[in-house]
């Protein structure tokens, strides 16, 4: 496998038109530092007597329904996040972006801000962040969530501070997370969907590290990178959709195993021929 890996990054790092390197990273590269997917069984929000699945309360229509109670989900995921720390993983990916500057490029499913809290810079957030909010009603920008609002355990309800520092400034309606929900299209200005699709375009090869490509958008960037004769590196440590997508391709690589040792090849390499 190292030698399989070591021959294609070579080829590409040597090629003038083709010479983006990117990573494509989902839930699984944040596992190691303690926090749960979002789709799976741990990500199953307890109300009161109610169990709420992701696909149904992770959605738009269900926010304007109950915004304090996915309020309180998001502030509770938040305070998860922020007592977690940036693992082996994420610092791996940071040194591969030091070696390969305007080489590099991440894109991250995940909201969780591991990677930037972790160093790296060139960084694509194709389902939004933790960090920031915008109107459910559409006006106004995107700003900071305020830093007066606390991360809140799992039985912790809004304050009555909370609550006015989540409401829109200018029509009063209550701001949401910056997040995409399951009933929500990717666009641009939230998802960088079309910067992320030039970058898959203009890359030699797209790694792919802890994520089973259960969303739209990462197939199409992989379908994209395949597309326009670039190489899959799948990182993962059982077959996904990916897999699939690239099982009959002959520019590929499988690779079954965590994500750090993998990625500590990967930079192990770049180190010898940059």
């Amino acid at each position: 496998m190292e030698e399989q890996l070591y021959e294609i990054i070579k080829k590409v790092y040597d090629k003038n038109n083709r010479n983006l390197f990117t990573f494509l990273t989902g839930a699984g590269i944040s596992a190691d530092s303690g926090i749960p997917t979002y789709r799976g069984i741990d990500g199953i929000w307890i109300k009161g007597t109610q169990f709420h699945k992701p696909e149904e309360f992770g959605t738009y229509k269900y926010f304007k329904e109950h915004p304090e109670e996915v309020w309180q989900y998001s502030l509770f995921r938040k305070k998860m996040f922020e007592s977690a720390e940036p693992n082996e993983s994420h610092r791996e990916i940071v040194e591969i972006e030091n070696l390969l500057e305007d080489k590099f490029h991440l894109i991250t499913q995940n909201i969780d801000n591991l990677h930037r809290r972790a160093g790296t810079k060139r960084i694509y957030e194709i389902h939004g962040n933790n960090r920031e909010i915008k109107c459910s009603n559409g006006c106004k920008e995107i700003v900071n969530l305020p830093d007066e609002i606390k991360g809140k355990d799992i039985d912790e309800d809004l304050t009555a501070n909370d609550i006015e520092l989540l409401k829109c400034k200018e029509c009063g309606s209550w701001m949401r997370p910056y997040i995409l929900w399951f009933d929500e299209r990717y666009d641009e200005k939230t998802n960088k969907r079309f910067s992320a699709l030039k970058i898959a375009k203009n890359s030699g090869i797209l790694f792919i590290a802890g994520t089973s490509g259960a969303t739209n958008l990462p197939i199409v960037i992989a379908e994209t990178t395949l597309k326009y004769g670039g190489t899959i590196v799948d990182i993962n440590t059982e077959d996904n959709l990916f897999t699939k997508l690239i099982k009959d391709k002959k520019n590929k690589i499988i690779i079954r195993g965590t994500s750090t040792e993998t990625l500590k090849t990967i930079k192990e390499i770049f180190k010898n021929i940059c």
